[in-house]
């Protein structure tokens, strides 16, 4: 009766099957090796493997997918880090024109001095030797200054360099602006006594203008001439006219008579 029971248990009792393993290819880093596993997905066959990612590899197919028999996983070793870089950034140099300096010399007004930007730059080198760069951050930490070369120019060629520009530059300053009819002249003209109606030396800077329009005291800018006061009145100066100071009787007489803009400053 024992034998009978003992015989009936056994061919009802089932015993687990051995687990399944498949053959797969590791390919690591450029060496490969073929390896049973019996894990689910590629992430346990490589645990199952002993082989230890880094926290940057890249791994193909990705560790979650399952496993395939014969398939191939592929680990990119990459090995990455973190620089703090400092590059310089160029200064401008700014040209301007004088009429205090002699014609054709130069002098420089501000030296200038290049900026300096920092990066924080991440960069990562794969089992190829090929390296990424990636810019994860940057800032100015010393602005450029720019570098001031002024250019000696006489009156006259002044005026015509900056008549041409226009007033792209220096519309910006000014509240009204009137159209008139310039002359110029110099301190040495007929009839002058060398100071203006207000008491300034005449020259260069110093405007006669009709007192009704334009009242003395007044600031003015003149593409061509510059900033300029005015200053002074004459008998032949009514409406809209205006006489500009020169220091040299040639430069009065190449200017001669033209239509002009005349801006009065804020």
């Amino acid at each position: 009766m024992i034998g009978i029971l003992t015989a009936s248990l056994v061919a009802t009792i089932s015993f687990p099957s051995a687990i399944a393993t498949v053959p797969v290819t590791i390919d690591l880093h450029g060496a490969t090796r073929t390896v049973m596993t019996s894990a689910d997905d590629v992430g346990a066959a490589l645990e199952e493997a002993g082989i230890e990612l880094g926290a940057h590899d890249v791994v193909q197919p990705a560790l979650s997918e399952r496993i395939r028999p014969n398939e191939t996983i592929v680990v990119n070793r990459v090995i990455a880090w973190t620089r703090t870089e400092h590059t310089p950034i160029a200064a401008h140099t700014v040209q301007t024109f004088v009429v205090s300096l002699a014609p054709g010399t130069t002098r420089v007004v501000t030296r200038g001095r290049s900026g300096v930007r920092e990066s924080t730059v991440r960069y990562a080198q794969t089992d190829d030797g090929r390296i990424t760069r990636v810019v994860l951050a940057t800032h100015v930490v010393r602005a450029p200054q720019s570098r001031v070369v002024a250019q000696g120019i006489s009156e006259y060629d002044a005026f015509m360099r900056f008549a041409d520009r226009g007033l792209k530059k220096t519309a910006y300053i000014a509240s009204s602006a009137l159209r008139m009819i310039a002359t110029a002249y110099t301190a040495s003209c007929y009839g002058c006594s060398g100071y203006t109606a207000l008491g300034y030396p005449a020259g260069h800077g110093i405007v006669a203008v009709d007192p009704r329009v334009i009242p003395l005291g007044t600031k003015l800018f003149i593409p061509g001439y510059g900033v300029a006061l005015a200053g002074d009145t004459g008998g032949a100066i009514r409406g809209n006219r205006i006489d500009l100071g020169f220091t040299s009787e040639r430069a009065a007489l190449q200017f001669g008579r033209r239509e002009i803009v005349v801006y009065r400053l804020r």
